[in-house]
């Protein structure tokens, strides 16, 4: 298998991208009155804002991270990772890269959020270092907040 390695998104990744994103987050759509955000979410336009990564195997996409600069922190908006690669690593390898890439950007705090249904991801993020902020709705989805300080 060829080595596996993050890279920005490129147009013609659009697709996966969105196979990835729909794959992982099909398994809360019993749990939600609506689909997910990220299920929604335009991956044309986060790859020409230079907010869309993945990581790769040749041609093969396992995971996707979209990151969003913020006033004061970098947005952890987005990981997903393709149901076939669970277990892997490939999420811790998203979220590592996502936090040096704070660093790279001068950022002394990242930050992500949540649903409330996806409660496993709490104990999950809070395992590498991070901690929950607070919950609240926002754009019509009950969230739990988190950060961390880099």
């Amino acid at each position: 298998m060829p080595s596996e390695s993050i890279r920005p998104a490129t147009p013609s990744d659009a697709g996966a991208i969105r196979a990835v994103v729909d794959a992982a987050y099909a398994v809360y759509l019993p749990l939600m009155d609506k689909p997910p955000g990220p299920m929604l979410d335009d991956y044309d336009a986060r790859i020409a804002a230079a907010e869309a990564f993945v990581l790769g195997a040749g041609t093969d996409i396992l995971g996707i991270l979209i990151l969003i600069d913020a006033d004061g922190y970098l947005l952890l908006d987005n990981v997903a990772v393709a149901p076939a690669a669970h277990g892997q690593g490939v999420g811790k390898r998203l979220v590592a890269f996502a936090e040096t890439e704070a660093r790279r950007r001068g950022y002394g705090e990242i930050r992500l959020y949540t649903h409330v249904v996806m409660a496993d991801n709490v104990a999950y993020y809070e395992n590498l270092g991070w901690e929950e902020t607070h919950r609240g709705e926002q754009a019509g989805y009950r969230r739990i907040f988190m950060r961390k300080r880099l």
